[in-house]
């Protein structure tokens, strides 16, 4: 509100609106796959478990492609949607969309390995990249890219705080890969 007035939470909420549509496949997905990662995991089927992985990351990696670029494309119909009853109001959100879209390259993969974990009986793993995505990093985020960045740093971190926490999430999978033998 101090940065951008009453305009920069409309923006806000668009985003907000098209991000829980975008993420509701990942979310989707990833409750879908999770029972079969715990099953296969259950029964040793090692060789199933890492094929299941490999095909989870890369449907992940394809929907995120599409996902990012579709809403950079999309950035200016999708805000007339929304917001196109005023022009400057219009024009905040389609830049606040196109930057806010490099999340879905990022966000898929963390919700994925939240979820993965879960199925391997992990909750330690998987509470602690849904704690770091939603709530530790995105805080710090939005509470000191804007005094960086200004409004585009509001816009921004979302992506910079699933950058982050795929990092933690790399991490745990590196580090359970011969615990779990999924790779």
């Amino acid at each position: 509100m101090a940065i951008a007035k009453e305009n920069g939470v409309n923006a806000y909420g668009v985003l907000m609106y098209v991000s829980f549509i975008f993420m509701a496949f990942f979310f989707g997905y990833s409750i879908a796959v999770t029972p079969v990662v715990g099953y296969h995991y259950g029964a040793k089927n090692h060789a199933e478990l890492k094929s299941l992985l490999k095909k989870s990351l890369t449907v992940t990696l394809i929907t995120s492609l599409a996902m990012t670029a579709s809403s950079i494309l999309l950035a200016n119909p999708i805000a007339h949607l929304f917001v196109g009853y005023d022009a400057e109001l219009c024009d905040m959100t389609v830049n606040a969309l196109r930057i806010y879209a490099l999340s879905f390259l990022v966000c898929g993969f963390n919700i994925f390995g939240s979820a993965f974990f879960t199925g391997l009986n992990n909750g330690t793993a998987s509470a602690l990249i849904s704690f770091l995505r939603t709530l530790v990093i995105q805080v710090a985020a939005v509470l000191l890219l804007p005094k960086l960045l200004g409004i585009n740093g509001i816009w921004l971190a979302i992506t910079v705080a699933e950058a982050l926490t795929l990092i933690v999430t790399e991490t745990l999978f590196l580090l359970g890969r011969k615990k779990y033998h999924y790779a």
